[in-house]
């Protein structure tokens, strides 16, 4: 669990006693590509700190699949609506690539936050983070163009635009592939 416990120390200052109260609450495990870590209208119970692999959040709209996030080495999933309001999951997580994780019950990790101020911190800042990403997300989907969206994009997360199919990024920037296609051709 080196990747997750240097990233979250990246994110806020935790213990070693911290850490080590989170590890005895989590199980190691792997997942193959294109596995459902998280269905909608489903509970989970589980939240996944990513040791390695990428995932991807989307929601179903019409039929269509529209790409909400990404995660990758170091980053956690679980569903908000599970966690926070005791509801299915709105989203879907899927793996995008084989999957190594650590996976937590989220009562546990609930539990943990209750309990221990640091975790509860870290718990603070990685929803700060998130948030400022949603943030940023919508200031640019109403206020950039395509070629521009893809720009910021590609400085906030150059690992997913190396790693993810073009249709995903595509989805996520509300942008069609062709037009996706075209922008990068413009370099």
């Amino acid at each position: 669990m080196d990747t997750v416990i240097a990233k979250m120390r990246s994110q806020y200052p935790l213990s070693d006693n911290a850490i080590r109260l989170l590890l005895e609450k989590v199980d190691l495990c792997r997942y193959p590509k294109r596995t459902l870590l998280i269905s909608a209208g489903r509970f989970c119970k589980y939240a996944y700190f990513l040791e390695q692999g990428m995932t991807r959040s989307y929601w179903l709209v019409n039929g269509e699949e529209i790409t909400t996030s990404f995660s990758t080495e170091g980053g956690i999933v679980f569903s908000m609506d599970e966690l926070y309001f005791h509801k299915p999951s709105e989203e879907f997580v899927e793996t995008l690539e084989d999957v190594v994780a650590y996976r937590i019950l989220l009562t546990d990790l609930l539990h943990l936050f209750e309990t221990n101020l640091e975790l509860a911190n870290w718990g603070r800042v990685i929803h700060q983070i998130e948030y400022r990403r949603l943030h940023r997300s919508h200031q640019e989907q109403l206020s950039l163009s395509a070629k521009e969206r893809y720009k910021q994009f590609q400085k906030q997360f150059p690992e997913v635009c190396q790693r993810a199919q073009l249709g995903y990024i595509a989805s996520y920037l509300g942008v069609t592939l062709s037009t996706l296609s075209r922008i990068r051709g413009q370099k």
